[in-house]
């Protein structure tokens, strides 16, 4: 076994003839199912070859051993964060700050952005479901990684303003609908913006003070029908921010394609997800963490006993969902307060292990599973024969649970490769 992997396949991937790498490991997750013992051959492209050992059509000329064999090591594929506002700091949990923060022009926020990108490869994600910003800075971002020129990025894709109405929850990441007239006009606007998805605010948020949601739906089941329809018209998935019964409810008769948090979600609901394939992202993180930081935040103890029911309730869910077969997606809502971009993702996947997945769960929550429905323009989540090599090696026993995603691990990005982790404690993310 080599005693420094990372340093040998860059020196693999940087050969002055190129040609592909042969990869012979102890375990292989191909974003569904894991196998033992098993063959990868790539190059700075793509995967050319997974599986029993390879033909000699996908080898260099002459290769008949593996440029490297690491019998304790698991291969699987970057991980995929598919909620995550790249316009905001969360690490910043100061609400003073976060507030003076919005106030900075579109230009210095998607500066700030940009040395996000290569922190989150080193943490192991390589692809990023934007949720939507009002100053551009997502869809500058997905420009951006479709540039020859781009640097090392994950995949990005962004849905550009969300879309509310006027006067309700949403305007710091949004546009309200009114301005274009209608819902149609709006979806088609975000359409010609360049928008990959259409983001819509299906309801408010939770109070916190109340421990429920206590404003009605935003968007009526009719009004949401009208959008999916317009959506998909134009070949675009909806992704709806919803919490509550009611809001999930008329998500549910809208039939969209993903639930982003869904607190107060119930078991009859999570069937009929099941049942049309609508896709869960569950969103832990920021209601975590205005429990764990309570008495900070000015949360007194009946608003921290309101945290913990929902909480409760929300794991409870999830392993429901996991017990029946929905189609769980991994998102951390990172940029929310206190939820750092990679940082707040892996945190996210070990919330969904403590609510009741399994590892297992939890890594196909944040790679395949993303990747069969979430309509990425690329291949990302999977490992598969032809689709881009980014994917993830790690000494460490990722299957006896996700905390060992923190364990030093190697990313493998389109021929670069990145060691080293991020350090939480550096301001911008």
């Amino acid at each position: 076994m080599h005693s420094d992997p990372a340093h040998a396949l860059a020196e693999l991937l940087n050969r002055p003839h190129g040609g592909p790498v042969w990869l012979r490991v102890g375990q292989l997750f191909d974003g569904e199912t894991a196998a033992a013992d098993t063959h990868l051959v790539f190059d700075a492209h793509a995967i050319r070859h997974l599986g029993d050992e390879p033909p000699v059509a996908v080898l260099r000329a002459g290769q008949s051993v593996p440029d490297l064999h690491l019998p304790g090591h698991t291969v699987l594929p970057g991980l995929v964060e598919a909620h995550a506002h790249l316009f905001l700091e969360g690490g910043e949990a100061d609400g003073d700050k976060r507030a003076a923060y919005l106030a900075l022009d579109d230009a210095t926020l998607l500066a700030n952005a940009l040395p996000r990108l290569e922190r989150l490869l080193r943490l192991g994600i390589v692809a990023v479901r934007d949720a939507g910003d009002r100053n551009g800075v997502g869809l500058a971002l997905q420009a951006r990684y479709r540039s020859p020129a781009r640097g090392a990025m994950p995949y990005l894709d962004s849905p550009g303003p969300a879309i509310h109405h006027a006067g309700r929850y949403g305007k710091f990441m949004g546009r309200a609908l009114e301005e274009d007239g209608d819902i149609v006009a709006a979806v088609a606007q975000r359409a010609g913006l360049g928008a990959h998805r259409i983001k819509l605010l299906a309801t408010g948020i939770i109070n916190f003070a109340k421990g429920a949601v206590t404003a009605q739906p935003q968007l009526p089941a009719e009004e949401l029908t009208t959008a999916v329809t317009a959506s998909r018209a134009l070949g675009k998935q909806t992704m709806i921010h919803c919490s509550g019964h009611d809001g999930v409810a008329n998500c549910i008769a809208a039939r969209v394609d993903t639930i982003e948090h869904g607190f107060f979600i119930d078991r009859d609901q999570l069937a009929q997800l099941r049942d049309l394939d609508i896709a869960w992202v569950p969103t832990f993180a920021p209601v975590q963490f205005q429990h764990d930081h309570a008495a900070e935040l000015g949360w007194d103890d009946i608003v921290r006993g309101h945290l913990r029911r929902i909480l409760d309730g929300h794991a409870a869910c999830l392993a429901h969902a996991g017990e029946i077969g929905v189609r769980v997606i991994a998102g951390s809502d990172a940029g929310s307060q206190g939820v750092a971009h990679g940082h707040g993702f892996l945190w996210e996947l070990e919330l969904m292990e403590r609510a009741g997945l399994s590892a297992h769960q939890v890594l196909h929550a944040a790679t395949g599973a993303a990747a069969d429905r979430l309509g990425l323009a690329e291949a990302c989540g999977r490992l598969r024969v032809g689709a881009p090599a980014r994917l993830l090696l790690t000494a460490a026993p990722i299957f006896q649970s996700v905390t060992q995603l923190r364990a030093p691990l190697i990313t493998i990005c389109d021929g670069q490769v990145f060691t080293g982790g991020d350090n939480p404690h550096q301001p911008g993310l």
